[in-house]
């Protein structure tokens, strides 16, 4: 079974402008764990005190996903983490070339030395901790470098390896530059040397294909996957917890596995908290998710709404619509007007006419026609009672 790692709190808050008071983080939290994600990586504690005491209410919340910290690869870093009352620990530290030389001006020997201190480290003060070490950047990184830092972390105590794909450089299409070539060449390298770790994925967006890199590496059998809520991130962000769930469950029939019922209002919630909307054509969360418009669509759906959906709303506790505009058609407002109440216009085919007419007039302003409002008024203009009569 895949599990998932949900970065909202810690990956997410590294969007530009976005904060998350700690109440709002514990409610998060609380959504994500509802949902049934397996671990929630609630923040890095050494950046500020505030993330360090949301990470701590988090941690002694009751909460049945683990809840995780985020940190740089020091022991100072690490112990504020565990002070925290985290069961899972990230540790992270570069292994390619350009950042050993520029960033830390030390060697790769050097670089694994540091690894391995804060590893065991970490390790001694609790023998249950779940630990994962990432090498960042791990995809641009010397593959030598990547195996050589991932063995010595596992043998200190690293329970999972993390394929960092920081700057969205890999792609489905280039077999030696796709997560899936990396998910395998690091497992079975790892294996040579009777060493199991799960493996993890953490993969950006920058070029549109974070959702194609995730399922290429649970293709290549990664253990967890990295998402974020809306996919927010660093930059482009990451993959979109929605996405990824709704296309494993497409594909492997693991939907029973998470409650799916909660996505939409916790998508509300970290829209509301991030001060970012969610944008109207996001699947399964966005307004136009499940909401159709043109004739013909409209005309399909109300005999048998599967014709122009693959995705059943109600599995997200939600309704499929309509929308009335320039693209409807007579039976779009049929049905319009029967959901108003108004049934008996819907049967005068002349008046049904008119008033298409005009919603399409009105909708060249570039919004649609709202039916709860609007339609009542516009039925209105045409005196309707005194032309039944």
């Amino acid at each position: 079974m895949i599990k998932i790692l949900d970065s909202t709190l810690r990956e997410g808050e590294q969007t530009c402008g976005v904060y998350f008071a700690p109440e709002n983080k514990l409610k998060i939290a609380q959504f994500l764990d509802g949902i049934g994600v397996d671990i929630i990586e609630a923040g890095n504690p050494a950046v500020d005190r505030e993330i360090a005491l949301a990470v701590t209410r988090i941690a002694n919340a009751g909460l049945k996903a683990k809840i995780g910290a985020h940190a740089l690869c020091r022991i100072e870093d690490v112990q504020i983490a565990l002070d925290c009352g985290v069961s899972f620990l990230g540790v992270f530290f570069s292994v390619s070339h350009k950042r050993l030389q520029w960033d830390y001006n030390i060697c790769l020997d050097r670089a694994i030395d540091k690894i391995v201190e804060v590893i065991t480290y970490a390790r001694e003060q609790n023998n249950s901790l779940l630990i994962r070490y990432t090498p960042e950047d791990t995809v641009r990184s010397p593959i030598k470098n990547v195996i050589e830092a991932a063995t010595a972390a596992v043998r200190a105590g690293a329970n999972i390896i993390s394929i960092a794909d920081t700057t969205g450089y890999t792609t489905p299409f280039q077999p030696n530059r796709s997560i899936y070539y990396f998910v395998k060449v690091i497992r079975e390298e790892l294996a040579k040397r009777e060493l199991y770790p799960q493996i993890e994925v953490h993969c950006h967006n920058d070029r549109g294909l974070a959702l194609a890199n995730a399922l290429d590496a649970y293709r290549a059998g990664a253990n967890i996957i990295d998402v974020s809520v809306m996919g927010l991130g660093e930059r482009a962000g990451i993959v979109d917890l929605a996405e990824l769930l709704i296309n494993l469950g497409d594909n492997v029939e693991e939907e029973k596995y998470w409650e799916l019922g909660y996505l939409k209002d916790l998508y509300n919630l970290v829209s509301e908290c991030s001060h970012i909307p969610i944008s109207p054509h996001h699947p399964i969360v966005g307004k136009n998710a499940f909401t159709h418009y043109a004739g013909v669509h409209v005309a399909a759906i109300a005999k048998d709404e599967e014709i122009y959906q693959s995705l059943n709303p109600e599995i997200f506790g939600i309704k499929s619509s309509m929308a009335l505009g320039i693209q409807s058609g007579l039976t779009a407002v049929e049905l319009a007007l029967k959901q108003i109440g108004r049934s008996e216009v819907a049967e005068n085919k002349g008046i049904v006419a008119k008033i298409l007419q005009e919603i399409k007039e009105i909708t060249k302003r570039g919004s649609p026609i709202d039916i709860e409002k609007e339609l009542p008024e516009i039925v209105d203009r045409y005196n309707i009672i005194a032309v039944l009569k």
